[in-house]
């Protein structure tokens, strides 16, 4: 990011958008491994003494340093106050770190921001650097929904209510064929237990159900790798317009864009 950043900046463009995903922190390898030593930890420190006594919250991060590994205990005391905060802050049900609540974006800022300065001073970085940030939480599911959406959600209630109606129980309401027109989808049901996978909660192993990550092999990163440096150096913002519930069905009921990469197995031009 910092490097985009400095060539922006000597093509004299000074601003830009950066996207990035609330559980990116935990994917970076050295805060991986610290995290999966803290949530150990952090299954025990309750009934910890010396964590249940500190007084303030500079005690309770010795406390943490010095029961975690000396390598994760390094990543953990170059964390910003506040992130490290987060990082004790409630659990989730698993007890496991809320990657949602750790404000990644802020670490990343002071990050890039020590970065820069360090190149301005070397005479390698001209530009100006006034970051803000914002996390979009639920405004990323408050858009109008298009008719695709409203077709979709719709067969999935009423799939749901099919498979119990027939008394099937512990599935997952599923559509396919979603690229082609709504009378020929393929509704059905995916057993919960096809989606366990074994993963450390509480410092035990339990079955729970996978995340979906980005397929990296797949066609829709293939569309961001095969569009990355122009992307990142260019101006590329797309607004289509308003969405349309009326008119053409190739225009109204089209699918979203990740959906026709899926069905192509090509990257398409965006």
């Amino acid at each position: 990011m910092t490097d985009i950043i400095v060539k922006r900046a000597d093509a004299g463009k000074n601003f830009g958008i950066a996207v990035v995903p609330e559980g990116l922190i935990e994917f970076i390898p050295e805060m991986k491994s610290m995290i999966a030593n803290l949530n150990d930890i952090m299954a025990t420190l309750e009934s910890d003494p010396d964590f249940v006594n500190a007084t303030t919250i500079r005690e309770k991060f010795d406390v943490v340093e010095n029961r975690l590994d000396p390598d994760n205990a390094k990543v953990y005391s170059s964390l910003p106050a506040l992130i490290k905060g987060q990082l004790l802050a409630d659990r989730d049900p698993h007890g496991n770190v809320q990657v949602s609540k750790i404000e990644t974006e802020k670490l990343l800022i002071e990050m890039i921001s020590s970065r820069l300065q360090e190149l301005k001073l070397q005479g390698d970085y001209i530009g100006k650097f006034s970051p803000q940030s914002h996390f979009f939480g639920y405004e990323g599911r408050c858009a109008f929904p298009s008719n695709f959406d409203a077709d979709y959600c719709y067969s999935l209630g009423y799939n749901a209510f099919a498979l119990i109606n027939n008394g099937f129980t512990g599935y997952l309401s599923s559509v396919r064929n979603l690229t082609a027109p709504a009378s020929e989808w393929i509704a059905g049901g995916v057993p919960l237990t096809m989606m366990m996978n074994m993963e450390r909660r509480h410092g035990e192993m339990k079955p729970v159900i996978k995340k979906a990550l980005v397929e990296l092999d797949g066609p829709v990163f293939a569309q961001l790798a095969n569009n990355r440096e122009d992307w990142a150096m260019n101006d590329r913002y797309l607004f289509p317009g308003a969405i349309q519930y009326f008119g053409p069905s190739s225009v109204c009921d089209i699918t979203t864009v990740t959906l026709q990469l899926e069905k192509s197995k090509t990257p398409a031009a965006v």
